[in-house]
């Protein structure tokens, strides 16, 4: 069986699951929960601080057949097909590597088809500011007149690289960086759901290593567990 990374297997899937947000959180289940979703989404903050993961649980939550309260159900067949990655409406693009005015346009040209399975076609653009001039370009004329079957989710830890433009065209969220404690109560239940033992002092250490991040967190708490694992041998 192939190894899966801890941040990956405790990705939360749900926003009750996410720590430290708890303003944006609130904000956002209201909004679904009342049925008034915006077409278009600007996360922002630092790195590891939930912005991509309260992206996905933000374009299931939209699509869900059963929501309660704001939540995906994470049961319906939108949400499992969501969750492994096989439904083709929630479309995932990282600006880093696809920042080209082509990319933009095939978007484009792909909003004016309905959606094959889910209420909502959704695009998650992370890495958002890493466009190029004429890609921002393209993307502003389709956040202009969005289609009402289309939501954009934009991710970014660089909002001032993003044209004015765009900025005000979206509804925007500032992620903040973690504090100790809610870095140190997820790490606790990784661990304990993970069958590992760990001193609270070491899980302090940690949680001040990761500097806010919670995916720094996890990825230093995963080597400290494969060197534990190495010495023991």
């Amino acid at each position: 069986m192939a190894y899966t990374a801890l941040y990956r297997k405790f990705r939360p899937s749900t926003f009750g699951e996410m720590v430290g947000q708890e303003h944006i959180i609130k904000t956002l289940k209201n909004q679904l929960a009342s049925g008034r979703v915006g077409h278009a989404y600007l996360f922002n903050g630092g790195r590891g601080t939930g912005k991509t993961t309260a992206a996905k649980v933000l374009a299931r939550a939209i699509n869900c057949l059963n929501p309660k309260d704001g939540e995906p159900c994470n049961e319906c067949e939108i949400c499992k097909a969501a969750l492994n990655s096989s439904l083709t409406d929630i479309v995932e693009m990282d600006a880093a590597s696809n920042n080209s005015v082509e990319d933009i346009r095939s978007i484009r040209e792909e909003v004016n088809f309905l959606p094959t399975l889910a209420k909502y076609r959704v695009y998650i653009i992370d890495e958002v500011h890493m466009l190029s001039t004429g890609a921002f370009n393209a993307l502003l004329k389709t956040l202009e007149e969005p289609p009402e079957h289309v939501k954009f989710i934009l991710a970014t830890t660089e909002p001032q690289k993003i044209p004015a433009t765009i900025l005000s065209r979206c509804q925007r969220f500032d992620f903040k960086t973690l504090s100790i404690d809610d870095i140190m109560k997820r790490l606790q239940i990784i661990c304990d759901e993970s069958n590992i033992t760990i001193s609270n002092d070491a899980l302090r250490t940690i949680a001040v290593l990761a500097e806010g991040g919670m995916r720094d967190a996890i990825s230093i708490l995963e080597r400290c567990i494969q060197d534990r694992r190495k010495r023991n041998k």
